[in-house]
């Protein structure tokens, strides 16, 4: 297990009701905290972390729970030497500070085996700095922040795409491959992000990390819009990917710190429409701006910057910290200024300094993608997903540009992206609608059931096969040059089936991992987005050599293949996750 409740401890009933319009009854009370208490003993047993709020704490194995408390043992003895020194320059008897910190009978400090539970920090009853119990409304408001910021960063990918033979002229470069690569390594950043600015959130908190990428992404796309090379522009936008990535790896974090489960669906629906529905609008928004002469693609930047100049300076006025380790230190931090009591420490301080927790943290993605089957499996899944989608921004202006098959100009060309905007919109109706009625039923009318990770994944199947369809029918009506509406449509069936995709693999994985929901995210974020950078410059030539028609049929064919995987998932999914768990993450 991976970021979870200490066994035997009851989870506080402030956790469990958020319904902000009244307060609980104590019948009610006592009946979500029991309710609660055997979802969460039940998870532990089988192994998953779906009922256990994000902010509970870390369960660790044998061999870090060692390290944790020899850590938390050094840093209480050196509070104890700092509090004895100040306390000796006002008092003239002496305490022997070795013995208390080592828990001698006479001493203050309790061995690390004796922890004093007078002096660990935790949340109150119906305590209001718990992120979980904030009103609605701020819930709201920091969930459309994050889904603003994740329409941004992914929008900045591809509005870029039709006006890419502007600026290939403009810089006297011909080459159809680093045509596709001056879209596609935004996305390449967006691989080596997540990397770094996971772990950051989970050391510093998710707002301060906000904030920061936010100044660098802005300032890279001013960058983008005054690049004086072809080369200075590739560069450019891969850094301004790189901050850009914040708010897709950390946004499910962030939402896992303060949604329970039962709600979680709906808002990884909004902020997921931003992630998929950006990089759909964009090239209609880019197509008006790069033909018109007196604006051109210079101009797709600036306008880019003005958005997310906008969003940056609403998240640094409304945006709040929901990371409960940083919330609790905070409290911490303050109480001993209060108090002068050095021995206070947070329930969720594993007893790590920043730097040896960042050394810790850096290469937990890492570790997932390569040591957790499960983590594995939902990358590679995603990722070629993913890639098909960006495949398809980078050659749909191409495939309907071009004289021989639709002849669109370059104003209009960005309306096609309309079919995959409306199929993403209807997936992601369905998945919010249908999710929730898996998890509805399996919590039951009285509430005593539970769901795992597992259950997010009942919708995968509906996603994986509309995906094929919709490439076997856009390949070949674009062959034969059906009318234009045709394969418009079959970009909802690949949107439909996409969105789908991505939702439940998701919504899993944070099921999977709460406290490491960030990381989690970032590993699978990372393997996505070198299949979205990379895919799109083979998919040109794979076009001039196959034809739409089989170039669409050979992605739709490896889609087939991946049918059997959803129900696989859902079969064994649990037992892999359990089975092969990464300990001390």
């Amino acid at each position: 297990m991976t970021g979870s409740q200490l066994p035997g401890q009851a989870a506080p009933a402030s956790n469990e009701h958020h319904n902000n319009h009244r307060s609980p009854t104590p019948e009610e009370a006592d009946r979500l905290a029991l309710q609660r208490q055997k979802s969460i003993e039940q998870a532990i047993d089988e192994g998953h972390d779906a009922d256990i709020p994000s902010d509970i704490g870390y369960v660790l194995d044998e061999q870090g729970e060692k390290r944790r408390k020899d850590a938390i043992r050094r840093n209480s003895l050196a509070r104890a030497r700092s509090h004895a020194s100040h306390t000796t320059s006002h008092h003239h008897h002496d305490h022997d500070v070795e013995k208390e910190a080592a828990g001698d009978s006479s001493g203050a400090v309790t061995s690390s085996s004796e922890e004093d539970e007078a002096n660990i920090i935790w949340w109150t009853e119906n305590d209001p700095e718990n992120p979980f119990n904030w009103p609605r409304w701020v819930k709201i408001l920091n969930v459309g922040l994050i889904s603003a910021q994740t329409f941004i960063a992914p929008l900045a990918s591809s509005i870029f795409a039709p006006g890419v033979p502007s600026v290939m002229k403009e810089f006297h470069n011909s080459s159809p491959e680093l045509a596709s690569f001056v879209v596609s390594v935004y996305i390449l950043g967006f691989a080596a992000g997540p990397l770094v600015i996971a772990p950051l959130s989970e050391i510093y908190g998710r707002l301060i990390v906000y904030h920061g990428c936010n100044v660098c992404f802005i300032a890279f796309l001013i960058a983008c819009a005054e690049a004086p090379s072809f080369n200075a522009l590739i560069a450019f936008r891969f850094l301004s990917g790189i901050f850009g990535s914040c708010a897709v790896t950390n946004g499910g974090g962030t939402i896992s710190d303060m949604i329970t489960q039962e709600k979680r669906a709906t808002a990884m629906a909004l902020m997921t429409m931003g992630v998929l529905l950006g990089p759909i609008i964009a090239p209609i928004i880019g197509g008006v701006i790069s033909s018109d002469s007196d604006l051109g693609w210079r101009w797709v930047f600036w306008i880019v910057t003005i958005l997310a100049g906008v969003v940056a300076l609403c998240m640094l006025v409304f945006g709040r910290e929901s990371y409960a380790p940083v919330l609790l230190q905070r409290r911490v931090d303050r109480l001993r200024k209060e108090t002068g009591n050095e021995m206070l420490r947070s329930k969720l301080d594993i007893g790590l300094s920043p730097k040896d927790y960042f050394k810790r943290s850096i290469v937990r993605p890492l570790k997932m993608l390569v040591f957790s089957p499960i983590c594995i499996i939902y990358a590679i899944y995603i990722a070629i997903v993913y890639g098909y989608l960006y495949l398809m921004f980078t050659t749909i202006s191409r495939v309907f540009t071009n004289p021989e098959t639709y002849n669109f100009g370059t104003k209009i060309v960005g309306l096609v992206f309309i079919g995959l905007g409306v199929g993403s919109l209807m997936g992601l109706v369905f998945f919010s609608v249908a999710s929730n009625r898996i998890v509805k039923a399996k919590v039951g009318p009285d509430g005593k059931g539970t769901c795992t990770p597992e259950d997010r994944l009942k919708v995968l199947p509906v996603g994986a096969i509309f995906l094929p369809a919709g490439f076997f029918i856009y390949g070949w009506t674009a062959q034969y040059h059906v009318h234009w509406i045709v394969p418009v449509m079959s970009h909802a069936l690949i949107g439909f089936g996409n969105i789908i995709i991505f939702m439940a693999i998701t919504m899993a994985l944070i099921d999977t991992f709460t406290i490491y929901a960030a990381s989690a995210l970032a590993a699978n974020t990372v393997a996505r987005s070198v299949f979205g950078a990379v895919l799109p410059i083979f998919g040109l030539r794979m076009y001039d050599t196959l034809g739409l028609g089989w170039g669409n049929s050979l992605l739709a064919f490896i889609a087939v293949a991946l049918i059997p995987v959803p129900f696989l998932l859902i079969r064994y999914g649990a037992l892999l996750r359990t089975r092969y768990e990464i300990k001390n993450l």
